[in-house]
């Protein structure tokens, strides 16, 4: 399958499951990572604010941000600056997608990001991820090669396989609600 038809065959899956689900399967999903011994030793970590399609990270974010620095990245032109998330009182939305970041100065010490989780559209289990097109975390996950790279995504996102290019960054591991 092309990548086009990829996106909007998962598009279709992710419509069909109700918000209240995803939180639901997200929370299993989250319970997984908190569990993961790169997590739990991590001091700062790349998380996302997650968009009504996604896995869902609000509540763990609000969770986790008084015991570690939480980054969350923030949309600039064509590429993402991470800013450490220090409270809802700190979000506002993002002027290209309207998805909630966080104010304040921009994080730029990458090296020191342990563990990203991040979204996608779909995965395969060798890792590969095929995000939403833009290249976005691509280009982010290229500059941090010391972290863990985490895919967090529901079931029914995990393919057999994927359509890969040279530039797609692959992921350490897959977490999905029964892997």
């Amino acid at each position: 399958m092309e990548k086009a038809e990829v996106r909007k065959q998962i598009r279709e899956l992710k419509r069909a499951v109700p918000l209240e689900e995803k939180l639901r399967r997200s929370e299993g999903i989250m319970r997984q990572v908190e569990a993961l011994p790169a997590f739990q030793q991590a001091k700062v970590v790349l998380l996302y604010w997650s968009m009504a399609d996604e896995v869902q990270t609000h509540a763990f974010v609000e969770k986790w941000y008084r015991n570690k620095v939480l980054l969350l990245p923030c949309v600039d032109g064509d590429d993402l600056r991470l800013r450490r998330y220090t409270g809802p009182e700190c979000m506002v939305a993002g002027e290209q997608f309207g998805i909630g970041e966080p104010t304040g100065e921009e994080w730029k010490d990458l090296d020191s990001v342990e563990l990203i989780m991040v979204p996608g559209v779909a995965f395969d289990p060798t890792g590969n991820r095929m995000g939403r097109g833009r290249g976005f975390y691509d280009r982010l996950l290229k500059s941090t090669p010391n972290a863990l790279k985490v895919g967090v995504a529901f079931d029914f996102q995990m393919l057999d396989t994927i359509p890969v290019e040279a530039f797609d960054v692959k992921m350490d591991t897959v977490i999905t609600e029964t892997a």
